[in-house]
C-alpha cells in the first residue's frame, strides 16, 4: 500500500499528496496518526501540569490521576467501540485487544478517563471537581489536535457535499465508502464515492480549539465554582458532536436501528449538564452551594499573583 494518497479540496481549488507514514525506525513504520495523538496528549498534560502548579495541587496526586486516567481511558475507549460492534467482534475475539488496527471511541475514552481520574483523586487526595475543570480543558486540547490524525488517515469523514468550502475527496475516501456500502445503505444514507465529503474532522477540531480558548478565559477570569468548566465543556462539546455526528459515515449505532450512539449520548449530556450548571449557578448566587464545589480563594489569589508576576517579568525583560 502506498504511503501517500492524493487529497483534493475542490472548493479551495487545491490538491496535494498526503503521507500516512512519518518515518521508519528499526524496521517499524511510525504513522502520523500516532504522532499527532501523542502530541495532543503531551500538550494537554503540559497545560494540566502548569495549571495544577498554579492551583497548588499535589504533583504526586496529579501523577496518580494521569496514570489511572490514561489506563482506563484506553481500555474504555476500546471497550465502547467493541460493545457497539459486537456483531463483528463476537466472531473475532482475538482482535479485541488489537487497538493498533483501529477502533476506539472518544466518548468511551472520556468515560474511562473519568473513572481513572476519580481513582487517582482518591489515592492522591485531590479535589475531584477541581480536577474535572483541568481535565475538560486538557480534553479540548487533545481532541482539537488529535482529530488531525483522522485527516492523515483519511477517516472520520462525513456524507457527500458539493457546497461545503472545505469539502474533500481522495481515493481512500472512495474505497472506504465502497467497502461500507451495505452498512450505509441499511442506515438510509445516500452516498456517491466519487463526490467530495464533509471534513468532519476539521469541524470538530476547530470547535474544540475554539472551546479551549473560551473556557481557558473563563477559568482564569470568571469561574464561580469547581466543576463549572467541566459542565460547560459537556455542553459545548455535546452540542457540536450532536450535530456533526449526524454527518458522519462511520458512526456506531444502537443495534439494528438508525440511532447513532454518540449523537444520542451527546444530546443527553447537553441536557443533563445544562440542568446541573443552572442548578449550581443558582445555588452559588444564593450562597448555598455544596462545600466541595466552593472555590478556594487561596487558589484564585495564587493564579492572580502568578499572572501579575508574569506581566512584571515580561516588562522587566
Amino acid at each position: 500500500m502506498s504511503n501517500y494518497t492524493r487529497v483534493y479540496f475542490e472548493g479551495l481549488g487545491i490538491d496535494f499528496d498526503l503521507p500516512s507514514i512519518a518515518f521508519t525506525i528499526f524496521g517499524h513504520e511510525v504513522h502520523w496518526y500516532g504522532i499527532i495523538i501523542a502530541f495532543g496528549f503531551m500538550l494537554a498534560v503540559l497545560y494540566g501540569g502548569r495549571m495544577a502548579y498554579k492551583w497548588k495541587m499535589s504533583l504526586d496526586g496529579m501523577t496518580d490521576v494521569l496514570i489511572w486516567g490514561t489506563i482506563f481511558g484506553i481500555i474504555c475507549a476500546r471497550a465502547y467501540y467493541v460493545i457497539f460492534e459486537w456483531s463483528y467482534y463476537k466472531d473475532h475475539l482475538i482482535e479485541i485487544p488489537q487497538i493498533w488496527n483501529g477502533g476506539i471511541a472518544i466518548y468511551g475514552g472520556i468515560i474511562g478517563a473519568l473513572i481513572g481520574a476519580a481513582i487517582g483523586c482518591k489515592t492522591g487526595k485531590i479535589n475531584f471537581p477541581n480536577l474535572l475543570d483541568l481535565g475538560a480543558l486538557g480534553l479540548l486540547i487533545g481532541q482539537g489536535i488529535g482529530r488531525w490524525g483522522n485527516f492523515f488517515n483519511q477517516e472520520a469523514f462525513g456524507v457527500n457535499t458539493t457546497t461545503a468550502p472545505f469539502r474533500m475527496w481522495s481515493q481512500k475516501i472512495h474505497d472506504e465508502l465502497v467497502s461500507s456500502a451495505d452498512v450505509l445503505t441499511s442506515k438510509g444514507i445516500d452516498f456517491d464515492p466519487n463526490l467530495p465529503v464533509h471534513p468532519t474532522f476539521l469541524y470538530e477540531s476547530v470547535w474544540c480549539l475554539l472551546g479551549f480558548l473560551i473556557l481557558n478565559y473563563i477559568v482564569h477570569k470568571h469561574r464561580h465554582f469547581k466543576g463549572e468548566i467541566f459542565m460547560l465543556y459537556g455542553i459545548w462539546y455535546g452540542l457540536e458532536r450532536a450535530v456533526v455526528e449526524g454527518l458522519r459515515t462511520d458512526s456506531l449505532y444502537i443495534g439494528d436501528t438508525t440511532l447513532r450512539v454518540s449523537q444520542l449520548l451527546s444530546i443527553v449530556i447537553v441536557a443533563v449538564f445544562a440542568v446541573a450548571f443552572v442548578v449550581c449557578f443558582i445555588k452559588y448566587k444564593k450562597g448555598t452551594l455544596w462545600s466541595a464545589l466552593q472555590l478556594d480563594k487561596v487558589i484564585d489569589e495564587n493564579i492572580k499573583n502568578d499572572e501579575k508576576a508574569e506581566v512584571r517579568n515580561g516588562t522587566d525583560n
